[in-house]
């Protein structure tokens, strides 16, 4: 399951919702014919409940979202804090020297000199771009996800090379 947002309240007394999205495009995720929901977004794929989509729309900085199960704003406050996903055959393809979050999570980060610094344990949006947080034990780096820094991300091969030093 990729996740795409996560739902941070309702919207009015119709069932709507506001969403925080993971990710750019949001409006695009218009084409996904069968969402997801669960509590926690690390929940098996059993865990995760059908969804409807009626509307999704931009409002602000974060969208709004009605859907056919959420008839009532009882409902969308019973699923506050949510996460809201969609199987990865659903998703549209990415573009070239794009990647979706989920399929970054996981690899592992070598520095151009083969030092490995830790593996990618989530992204983190800052407005201006994405930043990678790449735990190594206790110790958490934070690399921005531009290309300045990051040099190579292979899936096949599970691996991002990024011009970071080990001591910074």
């Amino acid at each position: 399951m990729i996740v795409l947002g996560r739902i941070v309240g309702p919207f009015g007394i119709q069932g709507w919702v506001k969403v925080h999205p993971f990710g750019d495009d949001p409006l695009d995720w218009r084409k996904i014919r069968e969402w997801h929901i669960a509590a926690d977004p690390e929940a098996g794929d059993a865990d995760w409940k059908p969804l409807k989509l009626r509307t999704l729309k931009a409002h602000g900085k974060g969208l709004i979202a009605s859907f056919v199960e959420l008839p009532d704003r009882n409902a969308a406050e019973a699923v506050d804090g949510f996460y809201l996903g969609a199987a990865r055959e659903a998703m549209p393809a990415p573009g070239v020297d794009e990647y979706y979050w989920g399929d970054l999570v996981g690899l592992a980060v070598v520095n151009q000199a083969g030092v490995c610094l830790g593996k990618v344990n989530g992204l983190m949006s800052t407005g201006a771009h994405d930043v990678l947080q790449v735990q190594d034990g206790d110790l958490e780096r934070l690399i921005p996800f531009v290309g300045a820094y990051i040099k190579d991300v292979d899936l096949a091969a599970a691996k991002l090379t990024v011009e970071w030093e080990a001591d910074w």
